[in-house]
């Protein structure tokens, strides 16, 4: 399996543009890939292997939290629903880092607002309109 990861994350550079240094986790089967690889002629054979896990602290600590909002959930029914709400908790992650700030045509919470209507194709003004109209019909209907 770690052998079948590493292929493709070599694969996907240009010969120029591959790695000279790879850093993975202490999982053993990262060692034994490579080394295969190597053997094989798939990657370099002067290509150099650390494993430290306090590299990849960063990463693992970014998806830990998206980990424990979904803990409650206990799984999905299908991909597709997986696939949007990890999708849509990201976006929002995203928003909360200001890592959207670039496609943002207004700045601060109207932007964001802006934003996320154009992605679903949203149209505040009505929405907003259709609250108001449900709201006051309740306090007639009282």
């Amino acid at each position: 399996m770690a052998k079948r990861f590493l292929c493709k994350a070599l694969r996907k550079h240009k010969p120029y543009d591959r790695p000279d240094t790879i850093n993975t986790d202490k999982n053993p089967a990262y060692g034994a890939a490579l080394k295969e690889m190597k053997d094989e002629g798939r990657c370099d054979a002067n290509l150099v292997h650390r494993q430290v896990k306090c590299l990849n602290n960063r990463l693992e600590a970014d998806h830990g939290k998206l980990k424990r909002l979904l803990k409650p959930v206990r799984g999905f029914k299908s991909m597709k629903t997986a696939y949007a709400t990890i999708k849509g908790v990201e976006v929002m992650r995203m928003f909360r880092k200001g890592q959207m700030r670039v496609w943002q045509l207004f700045p601060g919470v109207k932007g964001e607002v802006n934003l996320v209507e154009k992605q679903f194709e949203l149209d505040s003004q009505n929405a907003y309109s259709e609250f108001w109209k449900t709201l006051m019909a309740e306090f007639e209907a009282a």
